[in-house]
């Protein structure tokens, strides 16, 4: 068992999202670099790890829907919008719930738009672990458009969940617009699969979205429930 997932066991929740990125990155799955701001004193620090434009978000495990407790700021472009940003957040988190363990306030880069993707796994009844992969966005709340594997998978595995989609051809590069790193992609789920397979205490992930450029990703949101 991972020690992040031992350690959110014994405190009897799911994984943070700091927790979650850290579980990616040491399974060699990138996301954008991040920091776990706990006081207001720490801001002037963030220029330290991340630069400017930047997202802030509520770090709680009793608010999964965070944008409904104004629990996010986008766009924040220096150190004294960050300051009010971060006195917002708290602000709103202790009155959406006035009960939550907060434990900071998670501050990323800002990555450029590009296509969206998403991956998810959950475990089955029947079937145990099973991966869902698909276009983010509108694409999978409105089209559906989206394929699923029962884990483990290989890489002819990966690679059909990508191609058999609709929206492949987006992925392929449409209309003048430049491929987008297929590969980078295979590469996640992958990496997914082994870390699913060799964590089974992991009962759902929600990986959305993940940026897709034409070379190299960045997973923006990581959620994971034990």
């Amino acid at each position: 068992m991972h020690r992040l997932i031992e350690n959110a066991k014994c405190e009897h929740r799911s994984l943070l999202e700091t927790e979650a990125k850290k579980l990616l990155q040491d399974y060699g799955i990138a996301v954008p670099a991040f920091k776990l701001i706990q006081s207001e004193s720490e801001i002037s620090t963030i220029k330290e790890y991340i630069d400017y434009p930047i997202v802030m978000k509520i770090v709680s495990p009793d608010i999964i829907h965070k944008s409904e407790a104004g629990g996010v700021k986008v766009n924040i472009k220096d150190e004294m919008a960050a300051h009010k940003a971060y006195q917002e957040i708290i602000a709103g988190a202790k009155a959406y719930n006035s009960e939550a363990d907060i434990h900071g306030v998670i501050a990323y880069r800002m990555c450029p738009e590009s296509t969206e993707v998403i991956i998810g796994m959950l475990q089955d009844q029947h079937f145990g672990p099973v991966v869902m992969f698909g276009l983010g966005g509108i694409f999978v709340e409105v089209l559906k458009d989206i394929s699923f594997r029962i884990l483990p998978i290989k890489e002819r595995d990966a690679e059909e969940m990508i191609s058999e989609i609709k929206g492949y051809q987006i992925l392929k590069g449409i209309r003048g617009e430049a491929p987008r790193d297929i590969p980078a992609i295979k590469e996640v789920l992958l990496k997914l699969s082994k870390l699913v397979m060799e964590n089974p205490e992991i009962q759902e992930i929600d990986l959305n979205p993940i940026l897709v450029y034409e070379k190299g990703i960045q997973i923006v949101d990581a959620r994971m429930i034990l």
